[in-house]
């Protein structure tokens, strides 16, 4: 798993990195661009709502909401991703912080139409997910939503069918969400699958 220094050292080449697998249809970031898109058409639907990014990055999404006039607010804990992220969107309010331990203090204060999370939260066991989208799902307003788009499968069957297909490829330090499986947590938690290894969680 890569810590904080990992990240500061891959935030430059970090998007090329993933386009490269995504447009070779290749795991672990199939589908990734259209798992972006899906998440910003649903967030577009409420012009002006209050956006947090968990795990931001490059701001590779949320900038493109930033453009249009949403209020972006993020946690990360590479500085050099929150040096990219803040170029394109000097108004946000991005905190350094990382999400293993929660959520970073100012961020608690204020209530979220929607709370995203691309690509991050493969970073918590499963037994770290279920309390921190509690806690998550505590700073949403009414109505709001938490979406996720990531490595993610319906059913267990299916993460171990990728696994075998990734070969050496496959990282075991990282995990997957697992639809069928957080349902017991979340009974209302809905997936749409995206490509053979991504797909988009929504809770409420």
């Amino acid at each position: 798993m890569l810590d904080s220094k990992g990240f500061d050292l891959w935030a430059d080449g970090y998007d090329r990195t993933v386009g490269i697998s995504d447009e070779e249809d290749t795991y672990p970031f199939a589908g990734y661009r259209e798992v972006l898109n899906g998440i910003y058409r649903i967030i577009m639907r409420k012009p002006g709502a209050a956006v947090l990014d968990i795990g931001f990055g490059t701001g590779a999404l949320t900038a493109k909401l930033y453009e249009h006039g949403y209020s972006v607010y993020g946690q990360d804990f590479s500085r050099r991703m929150i040096e990219l992220a803040s170029e394109k969107m000097p108004g946000a309010r991005l905190y350094r912080g990382d999400f293993t331990e929660g959520l970073a203090a100012p961020l608690k204060e204020r209530r979220y139409d929607f709370i995203v999370a691309t690509y991050s939260l493969h970073h918590l066991n499963d037994e770290q997910k279920v309390p921190f989208l509690r806690e998550l799902r505590d700073c949403l307003e009414d109505g709001g939503l938490i979406l996720i788009g990531d490595v993610a499968f319906g059913t267990r069957e299916e993460l171990e069918r990728c696994r075998r297909s990734a070969g050496e490829e496959w990282d075991g330090e990282e995990f997957y969400f697992v639809a069928d499986e957080l349902r017991r947590a979340f009974p209302d938690l809905a997936f749409q699958r995206v490509s053979f290894c991504a797909g988009i969680l929504t809770l409420g």
